[in-house]
């Protein structure tokens, strides 16, 4: 099967109404409601050694912009899909990327939220939540994905050897797309987001889906996030022990005094110590896994 063909079969019509993708270019910086930034913590990683900047992926209905890091003059490295917060692909995503890169993984990084809106550009969390991270469709994420893993095979990459992570907003969508792609091998999701309301948009959840998960999935969570309950995690825990052997072979770890966001480098939620570890156990995580 050739690209095109294979695209066309990962990403069917949308299914959605057209809409204008609002956001063609990724700019530079961090998110205007992440300011001020915490730059005593704040990591950054150089790109030397990689090819690493702005891409178009196609998409169904048009072309998504996205960032990708990858070392330089490298063939077949293995695929990581990188899903930002509720933030978009602002510097911190970029640097995480980079991150990644430095250690042979090719990253692509989409903005998910290009058709909604950019919400590095709202100074409001709430007001990103109401008008662009609560409006982009569980359904479209998913496509989107599977194009992004289909440029990325495009470009030489190793989809074969495929992962993903996510941090917050993007943590909910790693064990979503764990549970869609059966060529995940392994999924590491910070902090998202197990148990919530359903609606049109998000009409099914993690703890919903532990039955059709294709991939392990390690949860990396804080014990004091005001945002995830502890009792969240401990039901999803009992969850994957009765769904696939994806379920059964995932793990949670709690980090007992972290917080929501605790590998945020740049905002005062970071966790110096749990945010290392927890970036072991992901490396690790995916070695283990074939990635």
């Amino acid at each position: 099967m050739n690209d095109r063909a294979e695209f066309d079969s990962l990403v069917p019509a949308q299914g959605f109404s057209r809409r204008e993708f609002l956001v063609t270019s990724l700019g530079a910086g961090f998110a205007l409601a992440t300011q001020p930034v915490a730059a005593q913590t704040a990591i950054h990683t150089d790109a030397a050694g990689l090819t690493a900047g702005e891409v178009k992926v196609p998409v169904g209905d048009g072309e998504m912009v996205a960032y990708r890091a990858t070392p330089a003059g490298v063939g077949k490295a293995p695929v990581v899909l990188l899903i930002s917060e509720i933030f978009g692909v602002h510097e911190y995503i970029r640097d995480t990327a980079r991150r990644l890169a430095k250690l042979g993984y090719f990253v692509v990084a989409p903005e998910l939220f290009a058709r909604q809106g950019d919400p590095r550009q709202i100074e409001s969390v709430a007001e990103i939540i109401d008008k662009i991270s609560s409006k982009t469709p569980d359904a479209e994420v998913m496509k989107d994905l599977d194009a992004a893993v289909v440029w990325a095979a495009g470009q030489g990459a190793d989809t074969g050897r495929l992962a993903i992570t996510g941090f917050c907003w993007g943590g909910r969508i790693t064990w979503l797309y764990s549970a869609h792609n059966p060529g995940v091998r392994a999924g590491v999701a910070w902090y998202g987001r197990l148990v919530s309301p359903v609606n049109a948009y998000n009409p099914r959840h993690p703890i919903d889906l532990v039955g059709e998960l294709k991939a392990p999935v390690l949860g990396l969570y804080g014990g004091v996030d005001s945002g995830i309950p502890v009792d969240t995690v401990d039901a999803m825990e009992a969850a994957l022990k009765t769904g696939s052997p994806a379920a059964k072979a995932s793990q949670l770890q709690l980090y007992d005094n972290a917080p929501h966001a605790f590998h945020a480098d740049y905002r005062p939620s970071y966790r110096k110590e749990e945010a290392e570890d927890g970036w072991r156990r992901m490396l690790d995580w995916f070695r283990r896994n074939g990635v």
